[in-house]
């Protein structure tokens, strides 16, 4: 006996069952018998059909997935069709047709996206998948009524397929820099790893010295809070703030001058810094660039304990192509003394990786960068660049972390165009006069970690072309003098003619 096909998949009666039931209750009836019979009379006119799919393991990124529709039918089959289920169900989108009539499959996709092979009647594969194959996908089977010839019974079953993607891109910086140094109070530093493209979101965590790190998590405020008050902010992300006790205040004090300035190594004057046992270095004026580099480094006017807090959050981010960016913040309150040099790690860890991917940043206080002048031999008129040089921010092997912030300023006076000082990696001064000539120039570069200077000497060399163009002048001078002598005693001539 067999099987009368129901409208849902796997819903049928069998006639067998109906034997058993009968037999079980013990009525063997004109009825039952009745029923028996239409039973069997339904199976030869309609036959039975059932289908199922295996379900499948989640897949990575660029595997090939191989989608089976398992049937079983005593009919005629008619065609098989594979869709993919869209924006919730309400969408069917054909992929793959297998047409039992004429024995031939096609795909329904576009030439540039078609991807499925058909390996038998009823199994698709899908090579190489992407993120946007993640989603349920149902296999249509169609059988020949027995009774019409005409008419197609349909059943269907469903498989969600889960395409996981690892995140391809991490990086650590820091959040609110360049910053400046502060030597009066404590300063909070954040940093900020971001992870892309991965599916599902990864988890990420920091370590220092290759430890992990013990955070505290925390909630970063909304819009609506952010925009509400400043207390709110300081409410949802509670970081340290030590009071300085009269010990932490004499360790402080100790670092101060007699003047109560924090002690500075001549920055002002730098040609005259030299070391006990040598000459003091007096640039020579037929000196293009005098280079000279003072390291001036400054140190806090607090004590931090050696177990700072660690505060930690996570934002996800999802995107359009189904992937989630995270975005994970560590801050604390910065010790210069103990951070410098100091190896943060951030590490990443998602299902379709082996092992963690990871970044690494090293603290570092700015040592003094280079700078390049051109031109190296200044003339008056001419426009001169003074160029940092000999670290680059963001370059493998850099030395400086967090992004340094540089300032220019000019020792003993304003700058060219009037202003006290001036920010970025490079001065320009235009058309520079000769009475800038051995002008000295001063550049900090400082980040939450520490400051330094570095100063550069300006020789401005005479221009001969100027030179050659104010000689035409001095002398035209003199023939326009002679010229107007001639003139005047021309008009007196006719004036005393006339009269």
């Amino acid at each position: 006996m067999v099987g009368i096909t129901q409208p849902k998949p796997g819903g049928h009666v069998n006639a067998d069952g109906v034997w058993d039931l009968l037999q079980n209750k013990g009525k063997m009836t004109v009825f039952s018998l009745y029923l028996l019979l239409c039973a069997d009379l339904l199976d030869l006119a309609v036959g039975y059909l059932t289908v199922s799919i295996e379900p499948l393991p989640p897949v990575v990124v660029g595997e090939t997935v191989t989608l089976k529709c398992n049937f079983k039918t005593d009919g005629r089959l008619r065609e098989i069709v594979w869709y993919r289920v869209t924006d919730g169900g309400t969408i069917k989108q054909k992929i793959f047709t297998y047409d039992a009539m004429f024995n031939t499959n096609y795909s329904h996709m576009e030439d540039y996206r078609r991807r499925e092979d058909l390996v038998y009647q009823s199994t698709v594969r899908l090579p190489e998948v992407r993120i946007s194959d993640n989603g349920p996908y149902e296999c249509h089977v169609g059988i020949y009524d027995r009774a019409t010839r005409e008419k197609v019974v349909l059943a269907s079953g469903n498989v969600f397929l889960t395409v996981m993607s690892p995140p391809n891109n991490i990086s650590v910086v820091a959040e609110n820099t360049p910053a400046p140094f502060s030597r009066y109070q404590a300063q909070n530093l954040t940093l900020v790893c971001t992870a892309k493209g991965g599916k599902p979101a990864p988890s990420v965590y920091f370590k220092r010295d290759g430890e992990l790190i013990e955070v505290i998590s925390y909630t970063l405020p909304s819009a609506n809070d952010q925009g509400s008050s400043s207390a709110g902010v300081r409410g949802a992300r509670p970081l340290i703030s030590r009071d300085l006790d009269d010990t932490k205040l004499q360790r402080s004090l100790s670092l101060l001058d007699p003047e109560g300035r924090s002690p500075r190594l001549y920055t002002e004057s730098p040609q005259r810094v030299h070391t006990h046992g040598q000459q003091a270095y007096e640039p020579s004026p037929a000196t293009e660039v005098i280079p000279e580099t003072v390291v001036s480094r400054e140190f806090p006017r607090w004590v931090h304990s050696t177990d700072p807090l660690y505060y930690f959050s996570h934002t996800h981010i999802p995107q359009s192509d189904g992937s989630v960016v995270v975005q994970a913040r560590l801050t604390w309150t910065l010790n210069p003394q103990l951070d410098n040099d100091a190896l943060f790690s951030c590490e990443v860890k998602h299902p379709a990786l082996s092992m963690p991917m990871q970044t690494e940043v090293t603290l570092a206080a700015p040592k003094g960068p280079k700078l390049l002048m051109s031109p190296s031999r200044a003339k008056v008129g001419d426009t001169v660049r003074i160029t940092v040089q000999g670290f680059q921010v963001g370059s493998p092997g850099n030395e400086v972390f967090p992004e340094p912030l540089f300032t220019w300023t000019r020792v003993g006076g304003r700058l060219l165009d009037g202003s006290t000082q001036r920010e970025g990696r490079e001065l320009i001064l235009e058309r520079v006069p000769a009475e800038l000539n051995g002008s000295m120039y001063r550049c900090t570069a400082q980040n939450p970690l520490g400051s330094t200077d570095t100063h550069t000497r300006l020789i401005v060399f005479e221009n001969p072309s100027m030179m050659k163009n104010t000689q035409n002048l001095n002398n035209e001078a003199p023939r326009m003098d002679m010229l107007g002598l001639t003139w005047m005693a021309l008009v007196l001539t006719v004036t005393v003619e006339l009269t």
